[in-house]
């Protein structure tokens, strides 16, 4: 399984600890596996990818193992991606704007200024507070 997943044999042994996975029994020392099985690790993949924790993940099946996915957490995962996304967009446009600035040093820059205030108090409450110098 783990030749044909991807997936480390330790991390196999965790995830059947965790219950995320079952195997089927024994060859010798490796374990087998139901071909299902790899559905399972291509949905914890995923999971694990959109910054599900493994015990939200687990929530995802169902009795049998079938997934049984409630939406309304992925609209909320979907929600924080969202955050996440405007934040490194704005991160990243700060960066671009304080490599590129013609400012002689950038605490002179108003822009770099703000976008620092942005990243230290939070974009509102860099609109918000007066920081007393």
């Amino acid at each position: 399984m783990a030749r044909r997943s991807g997936v480390s044999a330790s991390t196999l042994r965790f995830y059947e600890e965790k219950r995320l996975i079952a195997s089927t029994g024994r060859r010798g020392l490796h374990r087998l596996f139901d071909p299902g099985v790899l559905d399972r690790l291509a949905l914890i993949a995923l999971g694990q990818a959109a910054g599900f924790s493994l015990d939200e993940i687990a929530l995802m099946f169902g009795p049998g193992g079938r997934p049984r996915i409630d939406r309304l957490m992925l609209a909320a995962k979907a929600d924080e991606l969202d955050a996440k996304i405007r934040k490194l967009s704005a991160m990243r446009d700060g960066l671009r704007h304080a490599a590129a600035c013609p400012a002689r040093s950038h605490m002179e820059c108003p822009t770099f200024r703000r976008l620092l205030r942005a990243a230290a108090f939070g974009t509102a409450g860099a609109r918000r507070k007066k920081i007393a110098v």
